[in-house]
């Protein structure tokens, strides 16, 4: 089964790579770059759920400011 892992937004992948460094290092995990194919799931699941919890936050103040991403 083919992979769709397209950014709709190319030019913020070294943004959203920032914030993942942030993240995994708010929950104490070092080094969390390059390849992960062996840290755990629960960790990988950690860091993954806490992105899509900051990233609905952002998209929801900016929802209530009024502000919309032109797409």
């Amino acid at each position: 089964m083919p992979r769709n892992n397209r950014k709709v937004v190319p030019q913020a992948a070294q943004a959203l790579d920032q914030l993942k460094q942030q993240i995994a290092s708010q929950l104490g995990i070092p080094n969390y770059q390059g390849y992960l194919g062996d840290v755990p799931s629960k960790v990988n699941g950690a860091v993954g759920g806490n992105i899509t919890r900051q990233l609905v936050a952002l998209a929801e103040q900016q929802l209530a400011g009024g502000t919309f991403p032109q797409g």
